[in-house]
């Protein structure tokens, strides 16, 4: 088996040239080549000089469409080198669970998947190779879909979360034990082995941002009227979503997380509708900010 190169086994003028700076490759997880990432790591401030304090690491969750350009190009990369930080962006293909699986990432749990499990391995694959990148604690951002991924994390590894960021999105699991995951918690240890730690989730700084036009349906009421009628059933999803836009599932989020005295900033952004574009700079100010008081 090769031995994994680290970046502290090269010079910090050939970090570049080896790849291991800036867009890294994209790189299949070790765990589960199934799955993907991608890694910003800003040339100018990156170092494994263990004497030198590390970068913070920011996890972006993409959406359903699992589009990318935010960090191959957009503010993302602007906000890493500025910060700065790291980014690592995990690449859920869609199709892992059968033919028409567009959502098992966002669940954490599926037939044959575990997304949570698939990150934290990243984090593993990350650690040694990058030492000069936190990996223990990190902060998560992501946007529907990717907004579905981040709160759920949280319920499941409040112990590895700095702060996080959940942004629209069109499903909301509750810590209420009369439903089931994942519109509640009442199997949560049965599906997870592990039990929800409320005290560990207040320890986290968590956000909540929604455009105040994000009051539609998605694909509207009669997809699905459809989709139930393909299902066969009245699903949990289907119950919840009818009649719900994101702004309507966040604000409901809110208020529960309030009855268990979680603390969580709510930003609801003038102007925009489902725009992960418009939403993202509150996103990374709120993150942003909380990153600086961490590097200080």
């Amino acid at each position: 088996m090769k031995r994994v190169l680290s970046t502290a086994d090269v010079p910090q003028q050939f970090l570049q040239a080896a790849y291991l700076v800036g867009h890294v490759p994209l790189k299949a997880l070790e765990a589960d080549p199934r799955v993907s990432y991608m890694l910003y790591v800003p040339p100018t401030h990156y170092t494994s000089d263990p004497n030198s304090r590390k970068l913070p690491l920011l996890v972006w969750i993409h959406g359903t469409r699992r589009r990318l350009g935010a960090l191959e190009d957009g503010d993302l990369v602007s906000f890493a080198n500025t910060t700065p930080c790291a980014i690592l962006a995990p690449i859920f293909p869609a199709g892992l669970d059968g033919p028409n699986d567009l959502d098992s990432y966002k669940l954490l749990r599926s037939t044959t998947f575990r997304s949570d499990l698939a990150l934290l391995a990243m984090l593993d694959e990350i650690a040694p190779r990058w030492p000069g990148i936190a990996t223990d604690k990190v902060f998560m951002l992501g946007f529907s879909g990717g907004g579905q991924f981040v709160h759920r994390f949280l319920y499941l590894h409040p112990e590895r979360l700095l702060a996080v960021s959940v942004g629209a999105p069109g499903r909301a699991t509750v810590l209420d034990e009369r439903y089931q995951w994942p519109l509640g918690i009442a199997d949560f240890q049965k599906l997870f082995g592990r039990t929800v730690n409320k005290d560990l989730i207040r320890d986290v700084a968590v956000q909540l941002a929604v455009g105040d036009e994000d009051n539609e349906v998605h694909g509207g009421n009669d997809f699905w009227t459809w989709l139930q009628k393909v299902q066969g059933k009245e699903s949990d999803t289907t119950r919840q979503i009818s009649n719900q836009g994101r702004l309507q599932v966040v604000r409901h989020l809110h208020a529960a997380w309030a009855l268990d005295d979680i603390n969580c900033q709510l930003d609801v952004v003038p102007g925009a509708a489902h725009e992960a574009g418009k939403i993202r700079p509150s996103q990374l100010q709120f993150l942003g900010y909380l990153m600086q008081v961490a590097i200080e």
